[in-house]
């Protein structure tokens, strides 16, 4: 009985969090084909309804925004729903994706919700001009590159360090003496010869923590970071750059294509490759790489200009088509060309030439196996952009969208590409 008691009374005293996740008040647009896909011509009808508890919200009062994807065309103001629920229609005359934008306010607090349509998105093709000297421009560029050392380092991190995996950051020399790349580096306890996976990042300033599960079954992984600093610093210091001197960094020297910032990022993705090969036990047969956003549009990079890539897996992929803009269609992510519609920036397009993900899509080869994903509700990288990117593909690939999401992601989508890339290294998910 004391026993009892004892538990009875720790169990009391326990602090008990529960988690908050979304929201109990719910705007939903909802299109009337599952797939969320139409042949153009073809009438989309979309359900709107506001609820609470799951519960259609009668009197809810809305504003909508729709048609083309960032080109909407119709907008309504302080519709009510007196039933809770509306009815909107919309249609396309030529490939790409009818967007509706739905906002309401209650209790003081602003709710959202979307959703996009695809209209005969396997006929969407880019518009970014293909420059003739883009493949000597990268060949001299990397050539260059190589001049310089790697010069590696390589420091053990054992509070990271599993088991079956160990975990260092390393650097090494980028595109000249002193610039460096820096990066996670994960590797399995057991001695042998494994594939490897380099993950590329998404756009911002943090810091890493590597790829210790995809080791721990049997490979090895290195994810790296751009800004040619240490990738294991307080937090702090990253927000500080974030904040400051590498604040927009992505239109940094975005009118002479040598002085672009994305060039060392890009160049070094194929020095992180010659890390691997150089200094890793990779076993010098399957070799990946992956990205979201700004990483997705580095996987393509890397793919296109580097044929030790086997695989290649881009989710939502930033940074393509980026002048589509300027031929009113939806552009990539930062949408360069969007606001200004491109006046007095013809040096600016130019460069965007030789730095879109399209045309590193454009090499990709029969011998390199794609897997992409996007979300059609994402408006940072227009799902406009990503089917048009795919769509130039021409070698081994496939799709797979996950409809309702914006620019994050379903654990199902995650687990999918896991399991994807697992595949591709010939290990069992």
């Amino acid at each position: 009985m004391k026993t009892l008691l004892l538990l009875l009374a720790t169990v009391c005293v326990l602090p008990v969090a529960a988690q908050i996740r979304g929201y109990n008040i719910q705007v939903n647009v909802v299109p009337d084909h599952q797939d969320w896909t139409y042949k153009v011509g073809e009438t989309a009808t979309f359900r709107i309804s506001v609820t609470k508890s799951a519960t259609p919200l009668a009197g809810a009062v809305i504003d909508y925004e729709a048609g083309p994807e960032m080109y909407q065309d119709v907008k309504k103001t302080a519709v009510v729903l007196k039933d809770g629920t509306l009815t909107v229609k919309g249609k396309m005359s030529k490939p790409g994706f009818y967007r509706v934008d739905v906002k309401t306010t209650i209790g003081g607090k602003e709710y959202k919700g979307a959703c996009s349509a695809a209209f005969s998105p396997e006929q969407l093709k880019p518009t970014t001009v293909n420059p003739a000297d883009f493949d000597q421009f990268w060949q001299n560029a990397i050539s260059e590159a190589r001049h310089t050392d790697l010069n590696p380092t390589k420091r053990l991190l054992p509070e990271r360090c599993t088991k079956d995996v160990n975990v260092y950051e390393v650097s090494f020399q980028n595109v000249r003496w002193g610039s460096r790349t820096y990066g996670i580096l994960c590797e399995p306890v057991k001695p042998g010869k494994y594939p490897a996976l380099l993950r590329v990042p998404g756009a911002g300033v943090r810091p890493y923590g590597g790829d210790i599960y995809t080791a721990s079954k049997g490979a090895v992984t290195l994810e790296i970071g751009i800004h040619g600093i240490p990738v294991t610093m307080q937090q702090s210091v990253y927000d500080d750059l974030g904040q400051g001197a590498l604040n927009g960094y992505w239109e940094f020297g975005m009118d002479n294509r040598d002085k672009s910032y994305y060039k060392h990022v890009v160049l070094g993705c194929i020095r992180a490759l010659d890390y691997i090969e150089q200094y890793t036990p990779w076993n010098g047969k399957e070799l990946g790489v992956t990205g979201s956003s700004q990483g997705g549009f580095l996987s393509l990079a890397t793919a296109g200009l580097d044929r030790r890539i086997t695989f290649y897996a881009p989710v939502h992929a930033a940074l393509c088509d980026h002048t589509a803009s300027l031929k009113g269609v939806a552009c990539g992510w930062p949408h360069y060309f969007y606001w200004n519609k491109g006046k007095g920036m013809e040096k600016q397009i130019e460069t965007s030439r030789y730095y879109d993900g399209v045309n590193f899509a454009r090499r990709i080869t029969n011998a390199q196996t794609g897997w992409f994903s996007f979300g059609y509700n994402d408006d940072v990288v227009p799902p406009t952009t990503a089917w048009a990117t795919y769509n130039i593909v021409k070698g081994p690939k496939s799709i797979t969208p996950y409809q309702q999401t914006a620019h994050f992601w379903y654990q199902e989508q995650w687990d999918e590409w896991e399991n994807w890339l697992l595949t591709q290294m010939n290990i069992k998910p």
